[in-house]
């Protein structure tokens, strides 16, 4: 039988069940929270928060949590194990990769193919850091990740994204990870994933998910992205800004279905129990932004609106199962 690797070690994929596939846990910057604390408080008090929040989204019937936190977002998994351990009817998958939307983290700056500038030609470390947080675990904790993650936004494809989706793509080809990239469809980044992944890098399309594709509501586009193989993340349920309100997520959702396409879409909210980029006061305005609002909102409108439990199904279990079970290095 399949398995993932998950906080608390591998399970078989038939007990994934309904998957969310990008919710985060935290995201911080460390840098900030070691400084200025005063906002994050107590440990124990933002452990526990987590805890309650987990458990009321297993007590809806999730199974599994997909978290893309990566460098960049403020990765630390040993307070995950510490959360995990408290919340054992909630799989937990984490990812390895870097998440930047224009330069590498400075650590990098003078490392691998930088060094080209001085005449020295030395492999990116970033492919072995990934694959050995795939293969061996992550900072001594033994948790392995089960998938790589990457990201390019309206910044377009700069050098250094470049660099990274290279090293995720290594990576990938190396391990057999699956990738999901975070992307910015209202500029059609999806297809410049397309070019460098998939053409230049040899990555099959269908062992990636396009995060954030539910930010469009433009069905052609979309379909030529699913036409291409790659997987949908409809995964920002619950933030409702400009033109991304809550019925045009849903209808963009039943407009695929309807093309065909709910084996190429995957559900999500992109929420996290605590996120220090936003000021609490805009995120006590976004009441619909949490690990329940699909369940409690999204669900019983695509229900209304012709979205049958068999595309559904297809959606929150099947998908993330074949996601992670097609993990074969080649």
């Amino acid at each position: 039988m399949p398995q993932v690797e998950t906080v608390r070690g591998p399970v078989d994929t038939t007990e994934l069940g309904r998957t969310y596939m990008h919710e985060h846990i935290f995201v911080l910057t460390p840098d900030v929270q070691i400084n200025y604390p005063d906002e994050w408080g107590r440990e124990e008090d933002r452990v526990a928060d987590a805890v309650a929040k987990l458990k009321a989204a297993a007590a809806q019937g999730t199974r599994t949590f997909v978290d893309p936190t990566v460098v960049g977002l403020g990765r630390y998994i040993p307070r995950i194990v510490t959360i995990a351990e408290q919340v054992p009817e909630l799989n937990i998958i984490v990812a390895t990769g870097c998440y930047t939307y224009d330069s590498v983290p400075f650590f990098f700056h003078f490392r691998g193919p930088a060094l080209a500038a001085v005449g020295v030609e030395v492999a990116d470390p970033m492919v072995d850091m990934f694959a050995r947080d795939i293969t061996e675990g992550i900072a001594g904790t033994g948790v392995k990740a089960a998938f790589l993650k990457c990201a390019i936004d309206e910044h377009g494809m700069t050098g250094d994204v470049a660099r990274v989706m290279r090293a995720v793509a290594r990576a990938h080809r190396r391990t057999g990870a699956p990738i999901t990239v975070h992307t910015h469809p209202g500029h059609h980044t999806g297809l410049e994933v397309e070019r460098l992944l998939c053409r230049e890098e040899g990555v099959d399309p269908g062992r990636v998910v396009l995060g954030h594709s539910g930010d469009s509501t433009d069905a052609d586009h979309l379909s030529a992205l699913a036409d291409l193989g790659f997987v949908l993340g409809m995964d920002r349920f619950g933030i409702h800004a400009g033109d991304a309100t809550f019925d045009k997520r849903c209808d963009i959702v039943v407009e695929m279905c309807r093309r065909g396409y709910a084996d190429r879409m995957v559900l999500s909210h992109d929420a996290a129990c605590y996120i220090d980029w936003i000021d609490p006061n805009v995120i006590s305005m976004m009441d619909q932004w949490h690990y329940l609002h699909i369940g409690d909102d999204v669900l019983p409108y695509l229900r209304e609106h012709g979205v049958d439990e068999d595309q559904i199904d297809t959606m929150l279990v099947a998908n993330p199962r074949r996601y992670f079970e097609n993990i074969a290095p080649y």
